[in-house]
């Protein structure tokens, strides 16, 4: 089993920053991509953004030029900095861990438990 523990979250005014963080444990072989989604109320889950082990980098075009993700491999640990935080960012936010439990098998996407991010004046 693999498990995410998420902490960071929180409130901020409209353009400040916060910093997410994610570490994943258990048995597994490795973790190909992790990222982070969010749910707004009354809204679908979306990506906000991904890396992979090798550091490639994906970002939903609302949050690029704002959100910086990075990870480190050994610690299985994702970052996620958030500058210029917008009413409109406000959700909870979840890690995402797309999981290879072996060399041979496919990946299995495990989740965390989501952490408050509030946005407002």
């Amino acid at each position: 089993q693999v498990q995410l523990m998420e902490s960071g979250g929180g409130w901020v005014q409209p353009g400040g920053s916060l910093r997410l963080s994610c570490v994943a444990s258990g048995s597994f072989y490795g973790i190909p991509v992790m990222g982070w989604y969010r749910q707004a109320p009354g809204k679908q889950r979306e990506m906000v953004a991904e890396i992979t082990n090798g550091g490639t980098t994906n970002y939903d075009d609302s949050v690029k030029g704002r959100f910086t993700i990075s990870r480190n491999n050994p610690q299985n640990t994702v970052w996620l900095q958030m500058d210029g935080l917008r009413p409109e960012d406000t959700a909870v936010y979840y890690c995402k861990a797309s999981v290879r439990r072996t060399p041979t098998l496919n990946r299995t996407n495990f989740w965390g438990q989501g952490t408050q991010v509030t946005v407002s004046s």
